[in-house]
């Protein structure tokens, strides 16, 4: 985008301000911004460096875990081993990961392991996507299987949600001797921090287990947010859930904006997590003194903002600090749609404002498919006006009763002359691999 001041703006004083540029994480790519210097706050993680040997520091973190006995000293020749990758809405780099697990393992039989893909509630993924995400050799050498939430056929009970129902989890994973549960760590919007037990549940359960564990009670409660697990109702259900599930090993990594992996955390579910969890909250987690009037946020770019249900995270993030009353805008490319059709397409669709869908989601016996993104946007606006700057045509933004953005940088300058000038704005980038806090 690339704009400038436009000929006859002036903020308020009369004084044309300098600008600085900004770069927006958007599909594959940048968005470029100018922003008035004086007033734009950017915040960004703490840069972490990529890892000099990336296969090296693996091979070595599988040699000597965190609160567990080395991997392979774990496996015995018959044991039926089930490896969850996450699917490719997530950054993993699975195309390293799991090609230098399965060579860690290469005296093990093939015959004898599955590679499970972690769809939570999402769609199945494509051959071809899961060749590209894991190479065509292990798809083409070994079993992988989607996840598929309403496959009753593939799911068995184990634990007990907090509504007394049993938690149904894939078959694959529970009749494993031995589950290897990979993923990356960042922080997450209602479930504390992404990774580790998430790799289970949600990751491989069943629906009606993951709408009750993200229903509107579980959601609404203050604790479920950014950077929290202890104490956070959700979390700690999921957390029983998979640990119920029995023998586990975590290889959770964290990566930096250029999605380089900057730590392996590898061993006991529990405890190499909390390892991993504490490295990342020290540089994305990001204190501010006062809210803005206007915050710019993405959702990190591809992969993570393929769709609208993923953007919900990066408005999360941007809401932290927007004021009351203010106008938060997200980008988020979208080239998958909402997706058009998903459960969340519909329940936007089926209400005529924000505030109808929490009082819709809020009425006894009322469940939905995919009414946590839902809630969670019209928290958001409750706070804020939200505009989305996107591949989505006009109309379905505002089905999504949302605002079309088609220039930021503009909007941006708009805003802040509407609200004064003393007003600021908040710029993230990265988006949710940012959470910015109030002090």
């Amino acid at each position: 985008m690339g704009l400038s001041a436009q000929p006859g703006f002036w903020f308020a004083g009369g004084t044309e301000p300098s600008f600085m540029n900004v770069r927006l994480a958007y599909g594959r790519g940048y968005l470029e911004i100018d922003l008035p210097s004086d007033r734009t706050t950017v915040i960004q993680p703490m840069h972490r460096a990529g890892l000099d040997d990336e296969k090296n520091a693996l091979l070595e973190a599988l040699r000597r875990p965190i609160g567990s006995a080395p991997l392979r000293s774990r496996i015995r020749h018959s044991d039926k081993i089930c490896i969850l990758f996450t699917d490719i809405t997530r950054a993993t780099p699975n195309d390293r990961l799991i090609p230098w697990i399965l060579e860690h393992l290469a005296d093990h039989p093939r015959e004898n392991i599955t590679l499970l893909n972690q769809t939570g509630t999402h769609r199945p993924n494509t051959r071809e996507e899961l060749e590209r995400m894991l190479t065509p050799e292990v798809v083409r050498n070994y079993r992988v299987l989607n996840h598929e939430c309403e496959k009753e056929a593939d799911l068995l009970p184990v634990g007990t949600l907090h509504d007394g129902s049993k938690a149904m989890l894939n078959r694959h994973a529970l009749e494993a001797d031995l589950r290897l549960v990979t993923g990356f760590i960042e922080p997450h919007f209602f479930a504390g921090f992404s990774g580790g037990p998430k790799g289970l549940m949600p990751g491989v359960a069943g629906l009606h287990t993951v709408m009750t564990n993200h229903g509107y009670r579980n959601i609404g409660d203050p604790r479920a947010t950014f950077g929290v697990t202890e104490g956070n109702p959700l979390w700690e259900e999921l957390l029983a859930i998979a640990l119920a599930t029995g023998p586990s090993f975590l290889v959770n990594v964290t990566l930096n904006e250029q999605r380089q992996i900057t730590r392996v955390f590898a061993g006991d579910l529990v405890a190499a997590h909390r390892t991993g969890i504490e490295y990342v909250r020290a540089s994305a987690m990001q204190k501010v003194k006062a809210p803005f009037e206007v915050v710019v946020t993405t959702n990190s770019g591809y992969p993570l903002d393929l769709n609208l249900y993923q953007g919900v995270k990066g408005m999360s993030a941007g809401a932290r600090i927007v004021a009351e009353g203010g106008t938060l805008i997200l980008a988020c490319e979208c080239c998958e749609g909402v997706p058009g059709g998903s459960p969340l397409d519909q329940l936007l669709r089926s209400v005529a404002s924000p505030e109808e869908m929490l009082t819709r989601l809020a009425t006894p016996g009322f469940v939905r498919p995919e009414q946590w993104q839902a809630q969670i946007q019209a928290l958001v606006q409750r706070r804020a006006q939200v505009l989305l700057h996107s591949r989505l045509p006009d109309d379905t933004v505002r089905q999504c009763h949302l605002a079309p953005c088609h220039d930021i940088a503009a909007t941006v300058r708009a805003e802040l002359e509407r609200f004064g000038p003393e007003a600021r704005v908040a710029v993230l980038p990265q988006g949710p691999l940012t959470i910015p806090y109030l002090a």
